[in-house]
């Protein structure tokens, strides 16, 4: 089996593919990439056996020869990387080793039997849909930051996606805070309203699939009882579903706030990461004090430090003081893109629900307050 490509072709899906693949892995060879030739068509796959990764590229093949081949994936990324721009990079495969070759550079790797490199077993397809990939990769770029990190409520180690006939829904929470946003689909989906939950993991690869460099591209999506499958351009993308019930998040959806705060998005967030510096580096709590016209921050350490902060804001109501944890404003604040955010408060005691100031926005950011 042999065959040659140029690095640039290879890079990127490499590096792509290799996302897929764990550091410390339980299987050999699932620390391999399995490269499998067509004539002049590559396929490079990578799996942790709950999500895999497949990217299609184009070589030259003068044998027209098929064959497949598993390579060491962090290796072979690390050479590739290290290789000069521009440089053709030769393969040649036998049974157990596999050869590298570009210029006066020679890399001969271990290779295990392809036979034995695992996929992720996927049911038959119920439905699909449409979704740009600069839109989708908004969606999940305005939430995925909201997701729990090995929380033992293991369905909030993901992202839930609610379908509608016109609308894709995204969201994730941690317990503490909770993020939601909506895309429109570029078909109308024929379904009725579906519930799914994809892992952390899965999210934060399909994520690297996206460009935003082409407006017109898009991304299909394929769902079935247990996976979801992605189509982007060349790449193709399969995760195990959370197997789970998401908690209601509309019961947590602030009602009935009265106090509507309209603030410049720079100005509370370079006040915020200011405060936070002297805030408790445990529990980052920071105190927020409303008045008529300004939003006063102030954050202490065990240390006996202060700090504090004070902005003009567009509000005019009762005063009002409640603590937040100060990372979670800042990340809220992060993926924001208006120059102005809408802040909408009941009580010290009630959660904060944070939006873009103007009226088109399609995302929804609650914060729980916190005792300080």
């Amino acid at each position: 089996m042999k065959f040659s490509v140029q690095r640039e072709a290879l890079l990127r899906p490499l590096t792509i593919v290799a996302g897929a693949v764990e550091r410390r892995q339980t299987m050999p060879i699932l620390s391999n990439m399995l490269f499998k030739l067509e004539g002049q068509k590559l396929l490079i796959t990578g799996t942790d056996l709950e999500v895999e990764l497949t990217a299609q590229l184009a070589v030259e093949n003068d044998t027209q020869t098929k064959g497949a081949v598993t390579i060491p994936a962090r290796k072979i990324v690390d050479i590739c990387k290290s290789l000069p721009d521009d440089s053709e990079i030769k393969f040649t495969a036998d049974d157990n080793k596999v050869v590298v070759q570009s210029g006066r550079s020679r890399f001969s790797l271990a290779s295990l039997p392809a036979a034995d490199f695992p996929s992720v077993q996927r049911d038959k397809s119920s439905f699909s849909v449409t979704v740009p990939q600069k839109e989708f990769g908004e969606l999940i770029h305005k939430t995925a930051f909201s997701m729990a990190q090995q929380d033992v409520r293991y369905y909030l180690n993901g992202m839930l996606w609610e379908l509608t006939e016109q609308n894709l829904r995204a969201v994730a929470t941690d317990g503490h805070r909770l993020a939601i946003a909506d895309v429109h689909l570029t078909k109308p989906s024929s379904q009725a309203q579906q519930q799914i939950i994809v892992p952390r993991k899965g999210v934060l690869e399909l994520a690297r699939l996206l460009t935003d460099d082409d407006e017109s591209a898009t991304i299909d999506l394929e769902f079935s009882a247990n996976h979801i499958r992605a189509a982007a351009g060349d790449l193709v993308f399969v995760s195990k579903l959370v197997d789970g019930k998401f908690p209601d998040y509309k019961r947590v959806l602030p009602k009935g706030g009265d106090k509507k705060v309209l603030a410049d998005r720079q100005d509370l967030k370079a006040a915020l990461s200011r405060t936070a510096i002297l805030s408790n580096e445990k529990f980052r709590g920071v105190r927020f004090m409303l008045e008529s016209g300004t939003v006063g921050v102030q954050a202490n350490n065990p240390e006996q430090e202060e700090a504090s902060e004070e902005i003009s804001v567009d509000y005019q109501g009762d005063s009002l003081e409640m603590g937040f944890n100060v990372s979670y404003l800042i990340d809220v604040l992060g993926v924001l893109s208006a120059d102005s955010i809408s802040i909408t408060l009941s009580d010290s005691n009630s959660s904060a629900l944070v939006q873009d100031g103007d009226p088109g926005n399609n995302a929804m950011y609650v914060v729980m307050p916190m005792r300080l």
